[in-house]
């Protein structure tokens, strides 16, 4: 949902579901559910139990703070800059977690111009993509990892430009906190030229 409010002083904010990054990551995440589910459940020590913790914790903060930052961008555009940040660090967290998953089982990592890797950036157009649009490459933990690096990828590519984005608009915009002045400056002088002219 996208909130509309007074446009020169809060301007419309929210609609977050919109963002290609948002999608991104929620494919993301609920992918990372099911890879760990599948191939990080079955054993108990601590150790691998924390990573498959820590990997849903950060496959869960890429999504929840692009959601949180779109939110809060109608009052703070800081805020937001913060947050989509937080949620570009989340996923490159999550893309070593299954380099790792990678590299120390010795599974082989997908060259970024192979067969493998274009038909999954492939899926990112299309419309109705899900989590389950990617459901065959969980067939072998090998696949499943090397899927998610490429969706990772994909989703961090779009944060990078979002992030610049918003930079820009900041600069060229400013803040909440501009805004409120200059509105209230206007306000005051209008007022005052309304007064002028009754007397």
């Amino acid at each position: 949902m996208t909130y509309q409010t007074n446009q020169n002083l809060i301007p419309p904010h929210g609609g977050y579901r919109k963002l290609m990054s948002y999608q991104a990551a929620e494919v993301i995440y609920d992918f990372t559910e099911e890879f760990c589910r599948r191939y990080m459940s079955y054993r108990t020590n601590k150790t691998y139990t924390r990573t498959y913790d820590q990997m849903v914790q950060a496959a869960r903060s890429g999504k929840q703070n692009i959601a949180e930052g779109s939110m809060d961008s109608g009052i703070s555009k800081k805020i937001e800059l913060k947050l989509v940040g937080i949620a570009r660090a989340s996923l490159e967290e999550l893309l070593l977690d299954y380099e790792d998953f990678l590299r120390q089982r010795g599974l082989r990592q997908w060259d970024k111009d192979s067969s493998e890797a274009r038909e999954v950036r492939r899926l990112a157009y299309r419309s109705d993509r899900s989590y389950k649009t990617y459901e065959g490459f969980l067939r072998n933990p090998e696949e499943a990892a090397n899927c998610a690096i490429c969706i990772i990828n994909q989703a961090n590519f779009l944060l990078d430009r979002q992030l610049k984005s918003l930079e820009k608009d900041f600069l060229e915009q400013g803040g909440f906190t501009e805004r409120l002045y200059w509105e209230r400056r206007k306000y005051r002088t209008n007022k005052t030229h309304k007064t002028n002219k009754t007397k």
